[in-house]
């Protein structure tokens, strides 16, 4: 089964705390935002996932491995 070490989970959550502002670069989804939709994160999962309430009104989490986003907000 997949997992993820602690130490990335937490420097995930260290990195993306709730309420940061993201761009999403890649997600390989058909339902992804477009490339460059930004949001506000909710939260990092225990599986690495940065789950983001993008601004298009989207829900779909950032997959850790998968997909990538940007912080913008510093």
């Amino acid at each position: 089964m997949f997992g993820i070490r602690q130490e990335t989970l937490e420097r995930l959550r260290k990195a993306y705390p709730a309420g940061c502002r993201v761009r999403l670069e890649k997600m390989d989804d058909l339902q992804a935002p477009p490339i460059g939709t930004e949001g506000t994160v909710i939260g990092v999962d225990d599986i690495g996932s940065i789950m983001v309430k993008w601004d298009n009104g989207s829900g779909l989490s950032v997959v850790y491995g998968e997909d990538r986003c940007r912080r913008i907000d510093g």
